[in-house]
């Protein structure tokens, strides 16, 4: 069984300095589990770490693709798994770290991703067909899997699409991972603190020039529906710079957003049961009493 430490925890509440720390301590390297920081270019509204945060500990999965391209969980677990083992080769030890909840529970088991990766050919005829008929894609969707149409709305064209992708080529859902023995830390905060956090992280994000961010994002041809500008921080500049409201009014709905993402995130990896809650409001004390935990562990 292949040893990884997985980091979690909502946005804000020290992932990324307790993993480098941690990973100093026990020559590890980290692989991120950031749906946003994959993406190249994203980087203010990503808090994405730099070169010189990251001390010397080598990172994986960041700045990976280009902000036009898609993402999924599926390929998250096909390549953290390449990299834990690339990891472990190098006599390192694996630290994943990340706030992306699917990303977790998908590497731990019970995503269900129909026993396929995706399939170039068959998602190329059926995107074709989605341009000019999406409904007549939904019917046939309902015809092959009743149970997963129910739960797709017939507008979804991305669901659509994966669900026939399912039903052509699927298996048998992923229930479980036998490939790793995880020590999985959760880390929490009181929710007031955390929102303080949030909030002035915002402040930072806008003043040190996100705005310009997602111009230069824009004018290198990224859309609105791009998967990598529906991440909060993003959308809400998008909005802002097409005129929907000021200023203000983007920051404000930035902040927002955020700590009702944290509140889901916090929601989420409680159910995650393979996660031991430590509280992250004293930086030194966190790390003391996972490191405790780590060694423990690998004994």
């Amino acid at each position: 069984m292949k040893k990884v430490v997985i980091i979690l925890g909502p946005t804000a509440v020290g992932k990324t300095d307790i993993g480098i720390s941690l990973a100093k301590k026990f020559n590890g390297e980290i692989i991120s589990a950031d749906s946003v920081q994959i993406y190249k270019g994203l980087d203010i509204g990503s808090a994405k770490i730099t070169k010189e945060e990251m001390d010397g500990v080598p990172h994986h999965c960041i700045d990976m693709l280009p902000p036009q391209s898609e993402f999924s969980v599926y390929e998250f677990v096909t390549l953290t798994k390449q990299k834990i083992d690339e990891i472990i080769a190098k006599g390192k030890l694996p630290f994943i770290v990340g706030g992306t909840g699917l990303y977790i529970r998908a590497l731990l088991g019970g995503y269900d991703f129909g026993g396929t990766g995706k399939q170039a050919d068959f998602r190329s005829k059926l995107e074709e067909e989605a341009d000019k008929d999406l409904s007549a894609l939904y019917e046939e969707l309902k015809r092959k899997d009743p149970a997963r149409a129910e739960k797709i709305k017939s507008t979804d064209r991305k669901r659509i699409i994966r669900g026939l992708e399912i039903a052509e080529f699927g298996s048998a859902p992923q229930t479980e991972n036998v490939e790793i023995n995880p020590l999985v830390i959760n880390l929490s905060m009181d929710r007031e603190k955390l929102y303080e956090r949030i909030n002035l992280r915002a402040e930072l994000m806008v003043k040190n020039g996100l705005v310009n961010e997602v111009r230069e994002l824009l004018r290198q041809g990224v859309t609105k529906e791009s998967q990598s500008m529906k991440a909060i921080g993003y959308k809400e500049v998008i909005d802002f710079l097409n005129g929907e409201y000021d200023e203000k009014r983007m920051l404000e709905l930035i902040q927002q957003h955020s700590r009702n993402y944290a509140k889901r995130q916090m929601t989420f990896f409680r159910s995650v049961k393979e996660a031991k809650i430590v509280d992250a409001s004293d930086k030194e004390k966190t790390i003391e009493e996972i490191s405790n935990d780590i060694k423990g562990w690998l004994k």
